[in-house]
C-alpha cells in the first residue's frame, strides 16, 4: 500500500486556495477514482495522467487508486491538477522520492505525450504560495506571468520527464523571471482641441476618482476626450498592478506580463449583455468591469445599453467589488474602476445645438433621456456638456491643447494631497471623512442646500458634490473649500443638458 501527498492550487474568483492531493494506491481491481467535488475536466484527468506517465517511460501502477481532492467542499476544475495527480501516483508508487515533493507546490495540465500546458490564473498561485515557504512549479509558457510575484520562487518545466528528473535530483529546472517592460505609447490630451471645460472635468475626474458623464452632439469630441482620461493617471504601484493583473489571469483572455503596470481602459459595445459586464458563467470568471479594475471603463452610447445592463453596475461603483453567486459556489471580484459615459442629448444628437437642426420632439428626448435611471446618473459625480466646435478650431494651424504630462503632473499633486490628508482618493471617501474633510463655511453650506432644494438632488449627489469640491480645492492647493471651489462643482450637476431636459 503506498500513499502520497502533493500541494496544488485551485482556482475560485482571484483566489488561489490551497489543494492537497492525496494519492492512495490499494488492493483490488485496477482502477482509478477521484474524488473531492471534481469537475468534468478533473474527472477526465485519469486518462491524460495515465497516457502522460506512460510516455514518459514509468510505468503506470496496476492497482486500485485513489485521488482525494482535500477540501473535499472545494469546487475543483480545469487541467491544473494533472501534474500534481501525475506525481502522486509516481510518489506513491516508489518511482520518484515521496520526500521531494515536501517543498514544491504544483500546477500544469498535462498534454497525452507528457507535455505540460499552460493554465489560467497561475499568478493568483503565486502569490498565495509565496507566504507558504513552499516553491512553486508551473509549465514553462506561465512562467513568465508567475514570476510577476516576486516574494515567491517559481520554477518551470517542459514536460512531466523534466519535472521527475528535477525530483530525482538529476537535473535542476530553471526559475522564471519577470519579461522586461515595454513602453506603450500614450495618446495625448494635447490632440484636443478647444473643450476647455470637458478638459477641466477630465483632470477634475483623473485627480479625485469621479465618474464622469461627456454629453454632446456627435463628433464632438467625447471619446476623444476619453480615452486620454488613462494617461493622466498616476502609474499604478506594485499592489494595484498585481491586482489587475490577477484579474486578467483568471479571465481566460491572457495577460501580457510584458504591460502588467499599464492600466487597462476598457471600452466594451453597447450591445454587450449584463454577464459580459459584471461576470458569470458557471465558471464565473470577470466581466468588463473587473478588467477595469484600477483602471477606466469606457460606456459609450449610454442609452443604448440595455437597462438591466446599467443598472447592474449600480452596486460596483459603491463597493468597488462584484460577487457572483452560483448554486455550487461564490466568487468574488474587484472593479474598483472609474466610470466614464458618453452620450447624445437626444436620438438624433443634435439636441441645443446653435443649429437648430434637431427636429426630435421634447416627448422623444425625455424617453430618449429616461432609458438612464436616475439612481444610476446620481452616482456619476460630473456630468458635462461637449458642444460643437466650429470648423476654425479644427484648422490645423490651430492651438493645440495643453500636453497630458502637465495635467498629470497637476493630478499627481492632488492625489498626494489626499493620500496625506486620509489615504484615499476624494470619490471614495465615506460619510464621517466627507464631513471631516470637506468642511464649509457657514455662508457656502447655506449655498449648497439652497442648491439641493433648487435642483431636486438627494443626500448622495450632496455628499458627491462635496467631494468633487474637496477635489477641486486639492487641484488648487487650497486646505479649504472655498465658494469658487463649491460652486464650480455645483455647476457639473446643475448645468447639464441632462438636468435642463427634465
Amino acid at each position: 500500500m503506498g500513499l502520497a501527498l502533493v500541494h496544488g492550487r485551485a482556482r475560485a474568483g482571484i483566489r488561489a486556495p490551497e489543494v492537497k492531493v492525496e494519492v492512495h494506491l490499494g488492493g483490488g481491481l485496477p482502477s482509478m477514482s477521484i474524488v473531492g467535488l471534481p469537475e468534468a475536466a478533473v474527472r477526465e484527468a485519469k486518462d491524460r495522467v495515465r497516457a502522460a506517465i506512460q510516455c514518459a517511460q514509468y510505468e503506470f501502477p496496476a492497482r486500485r487508486i485513489t485521488v482525494n481532492l482535500a477540501p473535499a467542499d472545494l469546487p475543483k476544475g480545469g487541467g491544473r491538477f494533472d501534474l500534481p495527480i501525475a506525481l502522486g501516483i509516481l510518489a506513491a508508487s516508489g518511482q520518484i522520492p515521496l520526500e521531494s515533493l515536501r517543498d514544491w507546490e504544483f500546477v500544469g495540465e498535462l498534454g497525452l505525450t507528457g507535455e505540460l500546458r499552460a493554465i489560467d490564473g497561475a499568478l493568483p498561485a503565486a502569490l498565495a504560495v509565496a507566504g507558504t515557504g513552499r516553491a512553486l512549479l508551473v509549465p514553462a509558457a506561465n512562467g513568465p506571468e508567475a514570476a510577476l510575484a516576486s516574494d515567491v520562487a517559481v520554477h518551470t518545466a517542459r514536460t512531466l520527464l523534466e519535472v521527475c528528473a528535477m525530483l530525482g535530483g538529476q537535473k535542476p529546472l530553471p526559475q522564471a523571471v519577470p519579461p522586461p517592460q515595454r513602453d506603450i505609447p500614450t495618446i495625448d490630451l494635447r490632440d484636443v482641441r478647444g473643450q476647455a471645460q470637458a478638459r477641466r472635468a477630465l483632470e477634475i475626474a483623473a485627480a479625485g476618482g469621479h465618474h464622469l458623464l461627456l454629453v454632446g452632439p456627435p463628433g464632438c469630441g467625447k471619446t476623444l476626450l476619453a480615452s486620454r482620461l488613462p494617461g493622466l493617471l498616476p502609474p499604478a504601484s506594485e499592489a494595484e498592478a498585481l491586482e489587475t493583473a490577477a484579474v486578467l489571469s483568471v479571465s481566460g483572455r491572457g495577460l501580457d506580463p510584458t504591460a502588467w503596470r499599464t492600466r487597462p481602459f476598457r471600452n466594451p459595445h453597447h450591445t454587450a449583455s449584463a454577464v459580459a459586464l459584471v461576470g458569470g458563467g458557471a465558471e464565473p470568471r470577470p466581466g468588463e468591469i473587473s478588467l477595469a479594475h484600477n483602471g477606466v471603463l469606457f460606456l459609450d452610447e449610454l442609452p443604448e445599453w440595455q437597462r438591466h445592463a446599467l443598472e447592474v453596475l449600480r452596486e460596483p461603483l459603491e463597493s468597488g467589488i462584484v460577487t457572483i453567486s452560483r448554486a455550487a459556489r461564490q466568487s468574488e471580484f474587484p472593479a474598483r474602476f472609474q466610470l466614464v459615459a458618453a452620450m447624445n442629448p437626444c436620438p438624433c444628437g443634435w439636441a441645443g445645438d446653435v443649429s437648430s437642426r434637431c427636429r426630435c420632439s421634447s416627448d422623444v428626448i425625455t424617453r430618449y433621456r429616461a432609458r438612464i435611471s436616475g439612481p444610476l446618473l446620481d452616482r456619476i459625480d460630473l456630468h458635462v456638456d461637449v458642444p460643437r466646435l466650429p470648423p476654425a478650431a479644427l484648422r490645423p494651424d490651430a492651438p493645440g491643447g495643453e500636453a497630458s504630462a502637465d495635467v498629470a503632473a497637476r493630478v499627481a499633486l492632488a492625489r498626494e494631497r489626499q493620500h496625506a490628508r486620509g489615504g484615499t482618493l476624494n470619490a471614495r471617501l465615506d460619510q464621517s471623512a466627507t464631513a471631516r474633510d470637506c468642511r464649509l463655511a457657514a455662508r457656502d453650506q447655506a449655498l449648497l442646500e439652497r442648491a439641493i432644494e433648487t435642483l431636486h438632488l438627494s443626500a448622495r449627489a450632496m455628499h458627491r458634490i462635496l467631494r468633487v469640491a474637496r477635489t477641486i480645492a486639492d487641484l488648487d492647493g487650497s486646505e479649504a473649500i472655498a465658494t469658487a471651489h463649491l460652486t464650480e462643482a455645483l455647476g457639473y450637476r446643475g448645468a447639464g443638458v441632462l438636468q435642463s431636459g427634465t
